[in-house]
């Protein structure tokens, strides 16, 4: 039994892990909770035969699991797309052995949907990106609930807002109420922080990154700084596991999502995935393209001329861009 080839899927938890081990038929040769480590999960499996390949659903902390099994156990392991997994499911009810005999299943048949593992640097280089949108975000908000509580009190001030001399009236000249005035002097100083953590976790990527030669690359194309190289790097990882540049578009989520049914046919907008940071830092950079770059002003007068709306152009650009993009990144490398 020992020399049989064997199926796993692991559905993971923070403190533990559900082991299903399928036989290349199907069959349930054992299911058990392990610890949650890769030695426990390993010396189980591994107990009912030669693991083959296994399958764990994409959630927080099952990439790193993922990965010590890799490098520690020798296993063939796969991320499954948590979305088109729970659509799988062939009923409304919900277990960790049904997730996890469904991981080992569709990793069996060859059906199961993957995502990319991302190795240790760039898993750590997207928490970095995501910990700095976090803190823009924020600023973001505290600047809209200053402007709110200017509204609320009618104030408007003589100069253009957010610039120091705003500042300046904002600190010692707006007439505020006594408790709007404490609510002000709060969110700025909230500001004045955010602005120092921003610059430190800025410091803390251009370290992380200073010899990486995909970001150097990054960088050296039009219109590109360092916050839109630092988060292409991190959520595209690499150019070459994409097969088309259409590919890479479509997981930047700047490709038109089709709404088709019967004879009609219908665009409804981009499609809704992929990460929200990425497309938005990619049509900033398609509005500074648009601006100060010949050929692609051109492409947006182009597209004015036919009617098409700001968005639509913008979108269109970083689309074109990105797939521009795929094949210099590949032809480099």
């Amino acid at each position: 039994m020992f020399n049989n080839e064997v199926y796993v899927g692991l559905d993971y938890h923070q403190k533990f892990v559900q082991v299903c081990v399928l036989d290349p038929e199907g069959n349930i040769l054992g299911s058990r909770r392990c610890d949650n480590h890769w030695c426990r999960i390993a010396d189980y499996a591994n107990g009912f035969g030669r693991v083959r390949r296994a399958a764990i659903e994409a959630c927080c902390g099952s990439a790193d699991l993922a990965e010590e099994l890799v490098a520690e156990a020798g296993w063939s392991i796969d991320l499954a797309h948590p979305g088109y997994m729970s659509r799988m499911k062939r009923g409304p009810d919900k277990s960790d052995f049904t997730d996890s005999r469904l991981a080992a299943d569709l990793t069996r048949v060859g059906y199961l949907p993957k995502v990319w593992l991302a190795p240790h640097a760039v898993r750590e280089l997207r928490r970095l990106i995501r910990f700095r949108q976090e803190q823009a975000n924020q600023r973001r908000n505290t600047k809209l609930r200053i402007r709110a509580l200017l509204r609320e009190q009618r104030l408007t001030a003589p100069v253009r807002a957010w610039t120091r001399p705003w500042f300046t009236w904002l600190e010692n000249e707006a007439a505020l109420s006594e408790q709007g005035r404490w609510v002000i002097d709060r969110h700025l100083s909230q500001l004045v922080w955010i602005e120092q953590e921003l610059t430190m976790v800025e410091r803390r990527l251009e370290e992380a990154t200073k010899d990486d030669p995909v970001v150097a690359r990054l960088l050296a194309q039009s219109g590109i700084g360092p916050v839109t190289a630092w988060t292409i790097r991190a959520e595209v990882g690499r150019f070459d596991r994409f097969a088309t540049g259409k590919q890479l578009s479509r997981f930047c989520a700047l490709t038109p999502q089709n709404a088709s049914t019967g004879g009609n046919g219908a665009d409804a907008g981009v499609i809704k995935a992929g990460s929200r940071t990425l497309r938005a830092v990619l049509i900033e950079a398609a509005h500074r393209l648009s601006i100060h770059d010949a050929d692609w002003r051109a492409f947006r007068q182009r597209m004015r001329a036919a009617g098409k709306p700001g968005s639509v152009i913008a979108v269109a650009i970083a689309n074109r861009w990105m797939r521009r993009l795929f094949h210099e990144m590949n032809e480099a490398a």
